[in-house]
This record gives C-alpha cells, sequence and structure tokens, in this order.
C-alpha cells in the first residue's frame, strides 16, 4: 500500500482554477469506516459551492472534495465485517472523493448493481440517497401522487423521474430549453415544461385540471418558492433540496392554511450516520432492485480524468449537462 496518494485540493475559495492536484497522505480508516481506491468519483453542486468557499466542509469531513465514489475496498476499519475486503462498492461520503483513494463508512456502502460500471455506479448514491430521502421520506410520495420535479435535466432531476415512475407516480418535470424538457421526457417524465418558454405555473394548473401537484422537488428557490405554492393540491408537500436562485423569497402563506400544506427540506452531508445509514438501507431494499432490472439507469453526461477537474466544474457551471458528470480516476 503507498503512503501517499494524488488528490485534487481547493488551494483558496475561487474558480475552478483554484482546484490543483496535490499528494496527500494515505487516509487510515477508523472504526466502522473502509479505505477504498477510487475507481470514479461523481460531481455534484455541493462542490462547486465548497470552491467557491459557500459550503465549508463540516468537522470532521476531509477537505477534499468529492461526495460519491465508487472502487474496491482495499483496507477496514476495526469493526467492519472481513467480508467487505475487496468488495466493488459505490458509497456516499462526507468528502475526499476527489481522490485515489478515500475513507466511507461501511454503512453507506452499496454493492455496485448488476450489469453497471464503477463510473455508473459513482453517479448514483448523492442523487438516490437525496431523492429517497426527500421524495419518499419527507415528501411521503404515494404511487396515486403527481410530483413536479424542478431541474428534471439535472443529476437529481433524472433519478428522481425514474425514481417516481419506478414507483408507480405521474410525474411533471422543468427544465431549460427543448433539448432536455425532451430528455425528461425520454426518461418516463408524463409531461415536461421548457421553464424558458413557458410558465410552469400555468402548464401544471392546465396539465392537472387546475387540481394542483402532490409533491414538488426544488432545487431552484427564489421567485420559485411562492410559485410552487400555487402549483400544490390541498395537503400538498414542497420539499426544498437547494436555492439556486436564492434562500429567501416573500410568501403569502394564506394558501398554506387553506390548502393545509406542507413545506420541509433537507441537506444531505450534514445528516448523521444513523438517519443515512437508514436511507442505505431502504435503497438497498427497495431501488437496487429497481436498478438492476433496468428501471432506473444513471444518465452520465460526460466524464473526464481526475486531473482535469477544473475542467469538469466549468462544464456543470454552464449547465450544459443533462445527468452527472463523473471524474475518473
Amino acid at each position: 500500500m503507498p503512503q501517499t496518494m494524488t488528490a485534487i485540493e481547493i488551494s483558496q475559495p475561487g474558480g475552478a482554477e483554484v482546484l490543483k492536484a496535490t499528494s496527500r497522505p494515505m487516509p487510515i480508516p477508523g472504526p466502522g469506516q473502509v479505505l477504498i481506491r477510487v475507481a470514479a468519483s461523481g460531481i455534484n453542486r455541493p462542490d462547486i459551492l465548497q470552491r467557491q468557499g459557500l459550503y465549508p466542509a463540516p468537522p470532521g469531513a476531509s477537505d477534499i472534495p468529492g461526495l460519491e465514489v465508487a472502487g474496491e475496498v482495499t483496507a477496514l476499519g476495526a469493526d467492519v465485517a472481513p467480508s467487505l475486503q475487496g468488495r466493488i462498492v459505490c458509497a456516499l461520503i462526507t468528502g475526499g472523493g476527489y481522490a485515489d483513494y478515500c475513507l466511507a463508512d461501511a454503512s453507506l456502502c452499496l454493492p455496485v448493481p448488476k450489469g453497471l460500471t464503477t463510473v455508473q455506479a459513482a453517479a448514483l448514491p448523492e442523487a438516490l440517497f437525496t431523492v429517497w430521502h426527500n421524495v419518499h421520506e419527507r415528501g411521503r410520495l404515494e404511487r396515486s401522487d403527481t410530483l413536479l420535479i424542478h431541474g428534471g435535466a439535472s443529476g437529481i432531476g433524472t433519478s428522481g423521474i425514474q425514481f417516481a415512475k419506478a414507483f408507480g407516480s405521474t410525474v411533471i418535470a422543468t427544465a431549460r430549453g427543448p433539448e432536455k424538457a425532451a430528455a425528461c421526457l425520454k426518461l418516463g417524465a408524463d409531461h415536461a415544461i421548457d421553464s424558458l418558454a413557458l410558465d410552469f405555473v400555468e402548464e401544471v394548473a392546465r396539465i392537472t385540471g387546475r387540481k394542483g401537484v402532490n409533491v414538488i422537488l426544488d432545487m431552484v428557490g427564489g421567485d420559485y418558492i411562492a410559485r410552487n405554492l400555487k402549483c400544490l393540491a390541498t395537503e400538498g408537500r414542497l420539499v426544498n433540496i437547494a436555492y439556486q436562485k436564492g434562500s429567501t423569497a416573500e410568501i403569502n402563506f394564506l394558501p398554506v392554511m387553506l390548502k393545509r400544506l406542507t413545506i420541509t427540506g433537507s441537506t444531505l452531508r450534514i445528516q448523521s450516520l444513523a438517519d443515512k445509514t437508514r436511507m442505505a438501507r431502504g435503497l438497498l431494499e427497495t431501488v437496487w432492485p429497481w436498478i438492476e432490472a433496468g428501471r432506473i439507469e444513471p444518465v452520465i453526461h460526460a466524464t473526464f480524468p481526475l486531473a482535469h477537474a477544473a475542467e469538469a466544474h466549468r462544464l456543470m457551471e454552464t449547465g450544459a449537462h443533462t445527468g452527472k458528470i463523473v471524474l475518473i480516476a
């Protein structure tokens, strides 16, 4: 086992150019942890925010960006089942994915689904943990429900569409531009709204016969917040997972009372290991069989070598991608 590894660090807050290759000591797994030789690492919007200095790593987490990886388990910490040694897994992590090796909690390591490559598997954890927790647990999606997903062509959006359709719900997705809207329909969305050309509030009213939707998964925020309330049916649930247009808004709360609405949200990274472990069990029991049956497939827009992480960040910041961007170690 080498004593050092190559990693991509954030040399200082700023643009993509601050991502620099460096040599770091080999991580040593602690109790309940494993060491993974990283084959691939997914890129996510929080990585961009961390690079900009707007989303610091939580206490105890690696300062190296990267929240999901796939690769081989090469070392075990105390209290880890010996059977994990040598396994090919994908894992949700709190940081450290942009590297040759990284640490992961053993309870958050999931087997690479049959038929998927490590590159595809690296694109699963962050999106599916997020969708499971926010659509299934917080949004309480039912099979008879209609789900509205904003940013349907994003990594989370493409996963959310497929998850809800595998579950049996109706899906409306918004996306920026006709090509991305078409991609949402191809993934199984029942309706796709080009948010650059159409008012999604009016379109949702038209599609639902003015009944509204039951659950909304929103990563946009800003003026979408008040507009989302207009789209919700009685007893509807609005789940916020990001605020790309800002986290403040002027809202008339009267509809919340009259329609008995629920407004909730979450961020994944800071949640407890126990909560994430619960999510991992749910995914393994319910969603992994859907993946192996071909009902959910990660959408990979582009791959980059680890050394080209800055280029990958620049692509994500253009918003031109559909699905996930993955680094190959």
